[in-house]
């Protein structure tokens, strides 16, 4: 571990409770996805086993293999609309392996399901950009208290990542101005 990492606690409910939130954001473009390949479950099956973990089912082989699964269909996909939402279930999946360290790039595993999920939605709309800036609002309304504590334990989203990462790095501020705003109030 480089020494300006730390291990951060995360308890099972906080996985729980950041799988919930990302399978929230994936599932709402699963139709892309199943619109370009109607015979493959893949995706749905990955948010499905990431809503199961959610509501205490057990985080193990089967889960990591629903996130390769939905990986592997993006990879099949015949656009990049439906290869992003692919993305997002397979992001749903593995929120639920967010790794105990504070390091910038675990804030992927937190936001990664909602920023392939506005990706996704943006391309069906001729890239526009607003419909994208829609589905973070959404994702910011979905987000609890707990998943924007959990956020608040690691460093800023890093940068880099093309249209996807700058989509994170804004639900990351979005969703860490929210923690400010708690902080602020509570000290009034």
């Amino acid at each position: 571990m480089a020494p300006e990492e730390r291990e951060i606690a995360l308890s099972k409910q906080d996985l729980r409770e950041v799988t919930a939130f990302a399978a929230a954001c994936a599932e709402v473009v699963l139709r892309i996805y199943e619109a370009d390949q109607p015979d493959d479950s893949r995706p749905r099956d990955a948010v499905r086993a990431a809503w199961e973990f959610a509501r205490g089912g057990e985080r193990g082989k089967s889960l990591r293999d629903m996130a390769w699964a939905a990986l592997k269909a993006a990879k099949d996909a015949d656009s990049a609309a439906a290869r992003e939402a692919a993305w997002a279930a397979m992001s749903a999946a593995g929120a639920a392996y967010l790794h105990p360290l504070a390091r910038a790039t675990q804030v992927k595993h937190i936001l990664g399901a909602a920023a392939h999920a506005a990706r996704a939605a943006e391309l069906v709309a001729d890239d526009d950009g607003s419909i994208g800036a829609g589905h973070l609002e959404q994702a910011v309304r979905r987000a609890t208290p707990l998943v924007v504590d959990v956020l608040a334990r690691f460093p800023a989203a890093p940068s880099g990542g093309g249209r996807v990462g700058e989509l994170v790095r804004v639900l990351d501020a979005e969703l860490r101005s929210l923690t400010f705003t708690a902080d602020s109030q509570r000290s009034d």
